[in-house]
């Protein structure tokens, strides 16, 4: 039987790193466009329930309310009071550790959360257990190495270059259908952020 109390100990001693989510222009424009392009895509729909990871003070909550979708949102630190003053449905929850059963949700949505993951894959195996065999899992994480710097904010733990992205997916039975760069400029200079849509393997 293994002891998990320093790893515990360790993810409490995490917990200060957590930072109020506004949302910027950009990043609302980001959000509106890809849901857009999922919807017409036929990659989401409404009826479908929908978990947004890290869902910040909820602009993509409300997206997918306005398009007819059960969402439900995952945050902490202050977002949390926030979405629950917009009132949308929210739980104050760590991404690795889901209070969700197992299959529960069509789509989730994952935009700049992963990063902020100290094991990866086994967050992966997370997102991957609670949606449906066949739904769909999208991602975006920032890339390493641009102007932004992201590896170096103290809170993000594994900004990966996108090979090793592509590699973790499948171990944990989420198989990419589609993989895109998103190019934005900043005041400092280019940025770059990788976006994924995967389906769990039925």
């Amino acid at each position: 039987m293994r002891d998990y109390t320093r790893f515990d100990n360790f993810l409490n001693s995490l917990v200060g790193d957590v930072y109020p989510e506004v949302t910027s222009e950009i990043s609302r424009s980001i959000t509106g466009s890809t849901i857009d392009t999922l919807l017409r895509d036929g990659l989401i729909a409404p009826g479908q329930s929908v978990l947004d990871v890290g869902c910040g003070q909820g602009p993509a909550l409300e997206l997918f309310e306005k398009i007819g979708m059960r969402a439900v949102g995952i945050t902490m630190g202050t977002d949390y009071d926030v979405c629950v003053s917009k009132g949308f449905n929210v739980r104050s929850m760590d991404q690795n550790f889901m209070d969700f059963d197992d299959a529960e949700f069509d789509v989730l949505w994952c935009r700049h959360v992963l990063e902020h993951s100290i094991a990866p894959l086994f967050t992966l195996s997370e997102y991957s257990r609670v949606v449906k065999p066949g739904g769909i899992v999208y991602i975006e994480v920032p890339a390493p190495d641009t102007s932004a710097h992201h590896e170096i904010n103290p809170n993000h733990y594994s900004v990966l270059p996108l090979p090793v992205w592509m590699s973790l997916f499948p171990r944990v039975g989420l198989i990419p259908e589609r993989v895109w760069s998103i190019g934005v400029a900043l005041t400092i200079g280019p940025d770059t952020y990788h976006s994924f849509v995967l389906r769990r393997r039925g």
